[in-house]
């Protein structure tokens, strides 16, 4: 994975909201998309350009949104295929699944 700076953006609409990831020197953004069931965030979508693709962007888009539901206790229900995966490779988060 190459190194790169990661500038992460959390924006809330309501019931859905989306987190940005925007690599240094790049106009180009990945995201991830989320709504609100309950007391959990369904993680829905997640996008990397492939201008970005290979700088780990999509990995630290999840552990933003796992930082924000250890910090304000909520679950995560991945219904996105990327972050179910992660989920499956980081036990550790276990307690997060919603």
């Amino acid at each position: 994975m190459a190194e790169t700076d990661v500038t992460i953006e959390r924006h809330e609409n309501g019931e859905s909201g989306e987190y940005l990831a925007r690599g240094a020197g790049s106009d180009a953004s990945g995201k991830l998309t989320w709504v609100k069931r309950g007391g959990s965030r369904v993680a829905d979508h997640t996008l990397v350009p492939p201008a970005l693709r290979g700088q780990g962007i999509a990995m630290e888009l999840v552990e933003a949104l796992v930082a924000d539901a250890r910090e304000q206790g909520f679950k995560i229900v991945p219904a996105c295929s990327y972050v179910a995966a992660k989920f499956d490779e980081n036990p550790g988060w276990s307690g997060l699944r919603g």
